[in-house]
């Protein structure tokens, strides 16, 4: 104890860090997200534990990694309310100046505090992210590659996006949630997460890009695990897909926020993307939405004109994209 108080006392001269874990069914991996934490190099952080209504083992575990922690802190709701809005009461009871966003099922490399708090307090408060690349592991904790491709030599084959990101995130998938690193009053200024949404990284991501500059921390401080039924995979489902509902509803906020005919060129690219998804899975309704905003951007494609018209037939195209995506080992 005489140790760990020292360290406090270390501690408190560096800028406090929140590390808020988000816990949902994610048992046989909290306990590596945890101690990913106790590990870090840095050692002003603050570690707020939220269990968002498991139906596993998941609060065991946690209670039980917990128990000589008298620094953590723990929420838990027996039913849950939700990813975003779960952050949210954890955000609120943070008192970090910088503040990570950590899945139960993901890991923290042991130097990913300290480098990212390194290069944030050497930017200006125009930056509101540092991100960074990540290690790709399965359910077993293998490695299965990197965020980012990179040569022989350890060199990016091409640049990362970073500064002002904001029409990169509308385009193609760069950047990887679980490698950021937020700004605390940032969170605050945006008011947190969309508790209206079903999911967070693409909305949050968007609303700090439209105001602030983005860092890229060109390493690896975070291992990502790709696990089969992940809050994403929730995209693939037919029908009644809230993640695909969610998605039109962040893009029709991107649809106000643009400023010029090039960012409403690149939310098009997105549109596109979804409303096909949209289809493949049978929420025809839902390709109505994408289609309506389509033609708002100016950018309208015959696919997506074709697609729209298969849509109000109702067509069974399910049962082969499912086919498609296990091919693909996506579902």
């Amino acid at each position: 104890m005489e140790e760990r108080d020292q360290s406090q006392r270390t501690a408190s001269v560096a800028p406090l860090v929140t590390v808020v874990c988000l816990c949902h069914n994610h048992a046989p991996f909290v306990k590596e997200a945890l101690r990913s934490v106790w590990a870090q190099s840095y050692a002003a952080i603050e570690l707020i534990v939220v269990d968002d209504g498991s139906r596993d083992e998941s609060v065991r575990v946690i209670e039980k990694e917990l128990r000589d922690e008298p620094y953590a802190h723990f929420l838990h709701w027996k039913e849950g309310i939700g990813n975003c809005r779960a952050f949210n009461k954890a955000l609120a009871l943070s008192t970090g100046n910088y503040v990570i966003d950590l899945a139960a099922d993901d890991v923290l490399l042991p130097d990913r505090v300290e480098k990212q708090v390194a290069a944030f307090e050497a930017l200006d408060p125009n930056w509101g992210i540092v991100f960074s690349d990540a290690v790709l592991i399965d359910e077993r904790s293998r490695v299965t590659g990197y965020q980012y491709a990179r040569d022989k030599q350890g060199n990016l084959k091409k640049p990362v996006p970073q500064g002002d990101v904001y029409q990169a995130l509308l385009g193609p998938f760069f950047l990887l949630s679980p490698t950021v690193m937020y700004r605390r009053d940032i969170l605050e200024e945006l008011g947190g997460y969309d508790e209206t949404l079903h999911y967070e990284d693409f909305d949050i991501l968007i609303r700090t890009a439209r105001r602030y500059l983005f860092y890229y921390l060109d390493e690896p401080t975070t291992m990502k695990r790709r696990v089969k039924h992940s809050l994403s995979s929730r995209f693939y489902h037919r029908r009644r897909n809230d993640l695909l509902e969610s998605t039109l509803r962040i893009c029709e906020k991107v649809y106000a926020m643009n400023h010029t005919p090039d960012e409403h060129a690149a939310l098009a690219y997105t549109v596109r993307y979804h409303l096909r998804q949209a289809f493949y899975t049978e929420n025809f309704a839902l390709v109505e939405g994408y289609f309506a905003l389509l033609e708002r951007t100016g950018h309208v494609d015959p696919l997506s004109r074709r697609l729209r018209q298969l849509a109000r037939w109702r067509l069974p195209v399910w049962p082969l994209y499912r086919q498609y995506l296990r091919l693909r080992k996506q579902l």
